[in-house]
């Protein structure tokens, strides 16, 4: 796994031995595609970051800060490390993403989230991905405009969201990529395929 692009693109990322699912660099390659010069100068926020790998590409294209939350302290050392090789920097906070986004300042917000949330159902029994689509929380978090990139499994069904619609879906594999906004936020055109 590695850095596609960038002031770092190139670079080697280091992967913790833990239960961490990694963004394939492929669906990694296709997402910031999608995403076109919006990540210049984006205040990023990466949920289940795991090695950090998202929110360390949008650094290295350019994003102007990253937030990474991940509860996982191997993944914690290995987003430390990651900073070291990149020669890049962000905000990690160790928790739960539920609890941080339970703690958030109601004032922050970001122009892009990530989401790749752990495919097997929470330790309460509930869907991950249902749960962030359901979190008022987290679309309080994302500016008027902004985008939230969700990663989940193909076959996972999901109700229609309230809060959000999805502008685009793509399939890679084993991993389905859905672009959302918020529900009321004014139609654009959808972003090209790559």
């Amino acid at each position: 796994m590695r850095v596609i692009a960038g002031s770092a693109g190139g670079i080697q990322l280091v992967v913790p031995e833990t239960e961490v699912r990694p963004t394939m660099d492929r669906v990694k390659a296709a997402i910031f595609s999608s995403l076109h010069t919006g990540i210049e100068g984006a205040r990023v926020l990466d949920l289940f970051a795991g090695t950090g790998a998202l929110g360390i590409e949008a650094l290295s294209r350019g994003a102007a800060s990253a937030t990474f939350v991940e509860e996982n302290r191997s993944a914690v050392m290995a987003i430390e490390q990651n900073f070291v090789r990149t020669k890049l920097r962000g905000r990690v906070r160790p928790q739960e993403v539920f609890a941080f986004l339970e703690s958030a300042r109601s004032n922050e917000r970001f122009d892009i989230i990530f989401a790749d949330p752990p495919y097997e159902k929470t330790k309460s029994g509930g869907e991950f991905t249902r749960l962030l689509l359901e979190s008022q929380k987290l679309a309080d978090l994302l500016e008027p405009s902004g985008l939230f990139v969700l990663e989940k499994r193909p076959s996972e069904q999901l109700i229609p969201p309230t809060l959000w619609k999805v502008v685009r879906a793509k399939t890679y594999g084993a991993t389905e990529v859905l672009f959302l906004k918020h529900a009321g936020a004014p139609e654009e055109p959808a972003p090209p395929d790559e």
